[in-house]
């Protein structure tokens, strides 16, 4: 409904999508945080006087460039790429690099836009910003890998800095990709400084950064079930993905009691009735990261496993689940056999695998249900507080960090909790909670400001 002469939120998603054609993965991300902002900020007149949502949801820039490389077969391979640079009120642009053919402005743009509110949740001072290119690395050798990735760098290195906008790594960009790209940023510039996060510890990378996206999605999901009286301990757990989000979340399910009984990737996915342990998640990492295998491999070598391809694997029973692989990857009839199969938490490792109509089947179950841009901040949170390491010019150990992100997941869920509780029977709605707790830091600097 409208507040005097304020327009509604038909009307301001009327002009998002005027503004914004057939971007839908971006039209998609700002209704679902704009449905809630418009209730908490019904009765605020100084975010209505300001524009504060229109502001955020128009991105302060958006560079897209040419990205020439040369294969080995001495071929010429033209790509593009990206920086979106969504909002820099709390701090400087911060946000992965994707490498992947579906990579396209909307997706980025999505991307910068979710990625701006789970920096805030954080608490560490750090924007909202997000790249990438429609570069697939699979099936490159090293040296072509190499070769794109200096050369996507050589455009990319005027447009970020440590005070300006610090990249890291998403899909299909690993420690690989991020030591070539900050090899290629040093050499242009001569200057040695922290640009990048998600280094190695050679040179400047953070104990705990592997870990700490699927750790922390856990930490978010052990929060949840203990703030409703129960705990992660004895349960079961369907999880997508078996890159490092996924099988370190598998990890900590492991390490906290539960029982993980899948994984996947684009190709189909794995169950394991008996549980896919610590022995066996340290044999996946192996298989993807040392070489560079397929999720089916696992159903060959561990006994009374079965790989089920072309499918995903929300058809499996299970008390909790975690999609950790892409966006849009679970949707409503998914989300209602999990429902119907008895899942009682989702928490997301990914950002925005869950369709509108997904998150509406878990709302109307009063499931627990916790959206990427909380579940899985503890990766930018690390990255964070790499950032803060590399200012320091210092390395802190594994459990001073685990002991930081532990602290910051909780802290998230507080928020979340604090401002998506008072729904009957004491649920809380945790995509509330998060869109209100993030918006409200961002839009209160940016009302400091003035217009700018």
């Amino acid at each position: 409904m409208a507040v005097g002469d304020h327009v509604d939120l038909e009307g301001f998603m009327t002009g998002v999508e005027k503004r914004n054609p057939g971007q839908t993965e971006f039209i998609q991300a700002v209704r679902e945080v704009a449905q809630d902002i418009f209730e908490f900020i019904e009765d605020k007149e100084e975010y209505h006087e300001a524009q504060i949502l229109r502001r955020i949801a128009e991105p302060d820039r958006v560079v897209s460039f040419r990205v020439c490389w040369e294969d080995d077969n001495h071929n010429i391979r033209v790509q593009r790429g990206w920086r979106v640079q969504n909002n820099n009120a709390i701090g400087p642009y911060k946000g992965g690099i994707r490498f992947h053919p579906t990579v396209t402005e909307s997706v980025l743009k999505f991307l910068a836009f979710e990625q701006t509110f789970k920096n805030s949740l954080t608490g560490l001072p750090m924007g909202g910003g997000k790249g990438g290119s429609n570069f697939n690395p699979k099936g490159k050798s090293d040296s072509e890998v190499m070769r794109f990735c200096q050369s996507f760098m050589t455009e990319l290195y005027r447009h970020i800095g440590p005070e300006t906008d610090v990249p890291a790594g998403d899909i299909g960009v690993g420690g690989r990709e991020i030591g070539y790209m900050f090899g290629q940023y040093k050499r242009i510039t001569n200057r040695w400084e922290g640009v990048l996060t998600g280094k190695a510890l050679e040179y400047g990378g953070s104990q705990m950064r592997p870990e700490a996206t699927g750790y922390g999605a856990v930490i978010f999901l052990q929060n949840m079930l203990q703030h409703a009286g129960n705990d992660v301990e004895g349960k079961n757990a369907v999880i997508s993905g078996s890159g490092n989000v996924a099988t370190h979340a598998a990890e900590k399910i492991t390490q906290l009691g539960g029982k993980v009984l899948t994984l996947s990737d684009s190709g189909g996915f794995i169950h394991d009735p008996d549980g896919i342990g610590q022995e066996k998640i340290d044999w996946i990492k192996e298989l993807k990261n040392v070489k560079r295998g397929r999720i089916s491999e696992y159903a060959d070598h561990f006994t009374g496993a079965t790989y089920h391809e072309g499918a995903r694997p929300w058809a499996v029973p299970c008390d909790v689940a975690l999609p950790c692989a892409t966006q849009n990857e679970l949707n409503g009839e998914e989300a209602r056999e999990l429902v119907d199969n008895g899942v009682i938490a989702v928490s997301e490792g990914a950002n925005m695998p869950t369709t509108l109509e997904g998150v509406d089947v878990f709302h109307d179950a009063h499931i627990l249900y916790a959206p990427g841009k909380a579940a899985n901040a503890g990766g930018v949170a690390v990255s964070g507080l790499e950032m803060s390491q590399n200012s320091e010019r210092v390395s802190w150990n594994t459990e001073r960090l685990g002991d930081l992100l532990h602290d910051i997941m909780t802290d998230i869920h507080a928020k979340c909790a604090q401002y998506g509780g008072g729904e009957e029977g004491g649920y809380v709605n945790y995509v509330k909670g998060a869109n209100i707790a993030g918006f409200k830091k961002v839009a209160d600097a940016m009302l400091a400001f003035g217009v700018v």
